[in-house]
């Protein structure tokens, strides 16, 4: 067992953090404040090389491993969960789909634009009525004179709306016989008449980052455009999603990492009866076990990062790391939070926007509850 980092994920770590440090975390308060995404930060990502991370060069990646890309999630998320969420969402549910599951035509007009910064992709599976139920899917698409005609609705789209994003991988229902449902994948690029985009405002976190409703509405696409093959959907759909528990628990773990952080630099700066709260008891209990708890999910974390870029199966793994780790942000945050007792509740401090940022990730990309049921099935329940 070797838990070194190699060289490379060591400078990696050093210049994503750099760069949270240097670019993000100036904006985070404001953008968030705002509600807006920042397309500038955004292609600032894609200078840095952070989209497309482990896809091979040909398509206009770096060709690094799994735990590279992760160890740049997670430290974007240490800074700010929003900027965190654009950069997952569009490597493992935007680019993940077609580098997998596409055709070569469909890789090389793809992948190369969406791993600059210049263009994001969606991932379009929830509906209104169908999130953790994904078979519950309503949106309908029939083949009909060569073209793809579809009709449905997608909700809560990371990457579906914002001025860059070209385009969304949907699932809809080719057929439907006797109450058995076949799901087919197709890629609908943005601009093509039928699809609309409408972005969702409002939200308690994430609030930098762009988050839609599609609409299809007879909308109709090139049969070309099917990604894989017609009824391996779901098929795509899911494993897509095993890919993306490592970046959602990446974002967890980034999340407790920062919040631990500034926790700490509260604790020792902060003096009541005469000296630091960081020396009285109940203080130094709470900030050792938020340490522990980190590096529990990040040993988890990194060795499902090391069975996937070994070829061994890591979908178990993959949802006891995003269950771990987004638990334990919660856990992390609430007690970052409460150190800092009032003051953690005003926007001026960053522990206040951790905490309402962690939420999201007991549920989005499949909830809690889900990852136990997934987990459950692996262990012979």
């Amino acid at each position: 067992m070797n838990f070194d980092l190699s060289e490379e994920q060591l400078m990696i770590r050093g210049a994503v953090r750099d760069f949270a440090e240097q670019e993000i975390k100036p904006l985070a308060h404001d953008l968030d404040e705002k509600g807006e995404f920042s397309i500038e930060l955004t292609k600032k990502m894609g200078e840095l090389g952070l989209f497309g991370m482990y896809l091979p060069e040909q398509y206009g990646g770096q060709g690094l491993d799994t735990l590279s890309y992760i160890i740049a999630v997670e430290e974007i998320a240490r800074i700010d969960s929003s900027q965190a969420a654009t950069l997952a969402a569009h490597n493992s549910l935007g680019i993940g789909p077609i580098y997998y599951y596409g055709t070569e035509e469909q890789k090389m007009k793809y992948l190369p634009q969406l791993c600059t910064g210049e263009a994001l992709w969606g991932f379009g599976l929830t509906e209104p009525d169908a999130g953790s139920d994904s078979r519950a899917t309503k949106t309908k698409a029939f083949l009909e004179n060569g073209e793809w005609n579809i009709n449905g609705t997608k909700i809560f789209i990371t990457n579906g709306a914002s001025e860059i994003s070209i385009g969304s991988t949907v699932q809809a229902v080719s057929d439907e016989e006797n109450g058995r449902k076949e799901f087919t994948c197709i890629l609908v690029d943005k601009g093509t008449p039928g699809f609309t985009t409408k972005e969702m405002h409002g939200k308690m976190m994430w609030r930098a980052s762009d988050t839609a409703e599609l609409y299809f509405d007879d909308c109709k696409v090139p049969e070309s455009h099917l990604l894989g093959k017609v009824g391996e959907g779901s098929h795509i759909m899911l494993s897509t999603l095993d890919n993306g528990r490592l970046s959602i628990a990446a974002m967890g773990l980034g999340l407790a990492q920062g919040a631990f952080e500034l926790a700490l630099k509260y604790a020792n700066e902060r003096k009541q009866f005469g000296r630091p709260i960081s020396k009285f008891q109940a203080n130094a209990f709470k900030l050792a076990d938020m340490a522990t708890k980190i590096e529990l999910a990040r040993n988890l974390l990194y060795k499902a990062c090391w069975l996937k870029d070994n070829d061994k199966a890591f979908a178990k793994e993959a949802a006891m790391s995003k269950l771990y780790c987004s638990e334990i942000a919660r856990e992390v945050a609430d007690e970052a939070l409460q150190i800092h007792g009032g003051y953690g509740l005003m926007k001026d401090y960053d522990i206040e926007r951790h905490y309402r940022d962690q939420r999201l990730l007991q549920i989005g990309e499949g909830t809690s509850e889900i990852q136990r049921l997934v987990i459950s099935r692996y262990i012979g329940c």
